[in-house]
């Protein structure tokens, strides 16, 4: 089984990486920590007008803090807990299940030769990343 969910991990990383997939993670905690933050410092600075200011310049460098970095889903993926590779394998087992391959290459070739499968794959991957890892995607049609 471990080959099979490396082959799968591949698979999603071949994919990820030809439609140039990239994933940014959002830190709500520390921009709303900052937009607060800022507040309370302008109120203690400027009173009821000095929490107005200090409220919308901190959740402008709040949202600015949060936006995240965007970064190569496949690195993303392989630096997943085991975890969450497991339920990623799982998700896309679901589609694949039916397939025989002997090795990465050719499971690859059965893949992206088959357009539905593919576009399968493709939403399961998104979907995960979005769903599971909470993350904002980009990628290449």
């Amino acid at each position: 089984m471990a080959n099979r969910k490396n082959d799968i991990m591949a698979l999603c990383c071949e994919i990820s990486s030809n439609k140039k997939i990239k994933a940014a993670f959002k830190s709500s905690a520390k921009g709303a920590a900052v937009a607060g933050g800022t507040a309370f410092v302008g109120g203690l600075l400027g009173g009821p007008a000095g929490i107005a200011v200090g409220a919308a310049l901190g959740g402008a460098l709040g949202g600015w803090m949060t936006s995240g970095q965007f970064r190569p889903l496949p690195e993303i993926l392989m630096e997943m807990a085991p975890a969450q590779q497991e339920q990623l394998y799982s998700d896309v087992m679901a589609i694949v299940g039916t397939l025989n391959w002997t090795d990465v290459a050719q499971l690859i070739a059965k893949v992206n030769g088959n357009a539905t499968l593919h576009e399968q794959v493709l939403g399961a991957i998104l979907s995960y990343t979005k769903n599971q890892l909470k993350a904002d995607v980009q990628y290449e049609d």
